[in-house]
């Protein structure tokens, strides 16, 4: 494979197509009026999370930065521009390699990836697709886990990288876990062993292979 030094220090000439935020307003606080507490609790009510179906939630959400948890949906913060860099340069590197190759397809978010067993749409930052596996990448997302997953770490996604997704990603073998963390400035590589558990890979000389 191909050699990625673990310092990330530069940066892609592109960035991805913006990423949309949608907000809800916070219900009126009550007081110990009857009517004003009668009030909030008919806010908190319309607040509610109403469950959607994965295939809404692809219809609705296209474009967005967002996933779906069993018929709810999280949405995200727009990325800064550091992690849209990072993200940019993984794929231009990775996408050189795997063409010249012949090796399969690299995607980027927004990409939803459908994982069947937890009942998740998660959306990676980057996605690598093998040759073989092409079939599962359909017209909004992929039917079902890619080969290899990268995630930039933020300070907001720490311990959903590190904790559900590390968990569903291994559980689901997805091949390889690659974690980025601008935070520290370092790179962890994970490889699903043949037991169902991701191992780190070593790299000698700060070098992943």
């Amino acid at each position: 494979m191909t050699q990625i030094a673990e310092a990330i220090t530069v940066k892609s000439k592109s960035s991805p197509p913006p990423i949309v935020m949608r907000t809800t307003g916070a219900p009126p606080r009550p007081s110990h009026n009857g009517g004003d507490l009668n009030i909030a609790k008919r806010a908190v009510k319309k607040l509610k999370i109403q469950k959607i179906s994965y295939e809404q939630f692809l219809k609705n959400y296209d474009g967005c930065h967002a996933e779906w948890l069993d018929g709810k949906v999280i949405t995200y913060m727009s990325a800064s521009p550091r992690h849209q860099d990072i993200v940019g340069w993984f794929t231009t590197i990775l996408n050189l390699f795997v063409e010249k190759n012949n090796l399969g397809l690299i995607l980027m978010l927004p990409t939803n990836m459908y994982l069947a067993a937890f009942k998740r749409g998660r959306e990676p930052d980057v996605l690598f697709v093998s040759q073989a596996r092409l079939g599962i990448i359909q017209e909004t997302h992929l039917a079902e886990p890619a080969d290899m997953v990268i995630e930039i770490i933020s300070p907001e996604s720490i311990d959903r990288d590190r904790g559900a997704k590390f968990s569903e990603y291994e559980q689901a073998r997805v091949q390889e876990y690659w974690l980025i963390d601008p935070i520290r400035q370092q790179a962890e590589f994970y490889r699903l062993g043949k037991d169902g558990y991701y191992r780190t890979v070593p790299t000698p000389e700060g070098i992943f292979h």
